[in-house]
């Protein structure tokens, strides 16, 4: 197999230079900085070589054992691990890997048991929901018939008790809990008690803890939900795609939902590269990678503060944060591109209170699971708020001094190494 890819790689440099020298770029961008996307990360070595393999061929139409297509002996033996590889590490009853991403995740869960029109309770998209969750410009929006709920600007933790009140007063068919941008713990117990008292289904969205709850980090939906979607790249560290947990007596449903009533034939290199991420996962060494992921981003958030910067919340009990700039002159977008100057990489997001338009916002959300991936401990964080508070609170003067910082710590830590270096491909050190 190394063969192959080492061929496919000079093949690539031979036949379209264009190409290859755009991922080359890509190769230095990611190595010249530090990548804080919280729903960002860097796949291993073995999942990138699952992802270019030849199971990227075959057309599959179905589910294992019953395709539309021959041929399939092989690809159904890769999909089956990755479901049996998937229960084992959520302890989930039924596991569909085919889902291209989070957000069709989702809309199959919908399709599984919602009709048009039905009401959905979901968490306020500038409250750190996510855009599946019901956005009026998102299919869920659009279909159904859309409520949320959000945190108390007071201490920006979830309102449990607004989640009881929306959910008594609108009595939606489903409810949806998880969020891309909330830094604390979610309940999903006091989420099961309110979908009960309502007769609600519960549909989790773990896309951004997944890693965290597969490690114990955070505590597991599974127990609790009718439903659980998640992405398989963030904190889980897989290929770019999506995957779908829920009881048996959701499997039938929830499978004819996916295929063929919202996707075609599945991918099956990057379910094969899903497979190598849950083998990953279920590793000792991953449950300390998960740990180590929180311990950085707790000893970030503790610096920033410390350093006179405002948290949503004040702090984390995860991957994320996220840091409130209402009552600075720069907007998410200025703190996005004054970071991005000095070799760091986030993005611009909205905060409780928000008052800026989506594409400027109030605020950035930082995250640490690729730089945790990269080897930085929680020593390096007093260095990289130091930079990060540079870039924020000081003029151009203290801008060099911010990437001094940060190339020193790219250097300390190299994403690359031995030919993959040479050729531009990422091999994280895990």
């Amino acid at each position: 197999m190394n063969q192959i890819l080492s061929a496919s790689r000079a093949v690539l440099s031979e036949s379209d230079p264009a190409v290859a020298k755009i991922l080359q770029s890509e190769a230095h961008r990611l190595s010249d900085g530090l990548e804080l996307i919280a729903s960002e990360n860097v796949a291993s070595p073995a999942v990138l070589a699952a992802l270019s393999s030849v199971l990227s061929n075959k057309y599959a139409e179905g589910y294992p054992g019953r395709r539309y297509y021959g041929g399939c002996e092989h690809v159904d033996e890769v999909e089956l691990l990755a479901i049996e590889r998937a229960k084992k590490l959520y302890g989930a009853e039924h596991v569909n890997v085919q889902p291209h991403s989070g957000a069709q995740a989702n809309q199959a869960v919908f399709l599984s048991c919602l009709k048009p029109g039905d009401t959905i309770l979901g968490m306020n998209l500038s409250h750190g929901g996510h855009l599946t969750h019901g956005s009026p410009v998102n299919m869920s929006g659009m279909v159904y018939k859309p409520e949320f709920y959000g945190v108390r600007e007071s201490d920006g933790l979830l309102d449990y008790d607004e989640v009881r009140r929306v959910a008594h007063a609108t009595r939606p068919k489903l409810i949806i809990a998880g969020a891309s941008a909330y830094p604390r713990i979610i309940d999903f117990a006091a989420f099961r008690k309110v979908a009960d008292a309502v007769g609600a289904l519960l549909l989790v969205d773990m896309a951004h803890i997944a890693g965290l709850v597969a490690a114990g980090v955070h505590p597991s939906p599974v127990p609790f939900a009718d439903f659980v979607t998640t992405t398989t790249h963030k904190t889980l560290r897989g290929p770019r795609g999506g995957i779908i947990l829920c009881r048996n007596d959701h499997a039938k449903a929830v499978d004819k939902a996916l295929f063929p009533g919202t996707q075609g034939g599945p991918l099956m290199h990057v379910i094969g590269a899903k497979a190598v991420a849950f083998g990953e996962a279920l590793s000792p060494d991953f449950k300390k990678y998960a740990e180590l992921v929180v311990a950085n981003a707790k000893a970030l958030a503790a610096t920033l503060v410390e350093s006179g910067v405002k948290l949503v919340s004040g702090g984390t009990d995860n991957h994320l944060m996220l840091i409130d700039l209402r009552e600075s002159p720069l907007s998410g977008k200025d703190a996005e591109e004054r970071l991005g100057r000095i070799g760091l990489t986030v993005n611009k997001n909205t905060v409780p209170g928000e008052t800026r338009k989506p594409m400027v916002t109030s605020g950035i959300r930082i995250g640490t699971p690729a730089i945790t991936t990269r080897g930085l401990k929680p020593s390096d964080m007093k260095e990289l708020a130091e930079a990060i508070v540079c870039a924020l609170h000081h003029n151009e003067d203290r801008m060099g001094h911010a990437q001094t910082l940060v190339t020193r710590l790219c250097q300390k830590y190299p994403l690359y190494d031995g030919v993959f270096a040479r050729e531009g491909y990422a091999v994280p050190k895990i």
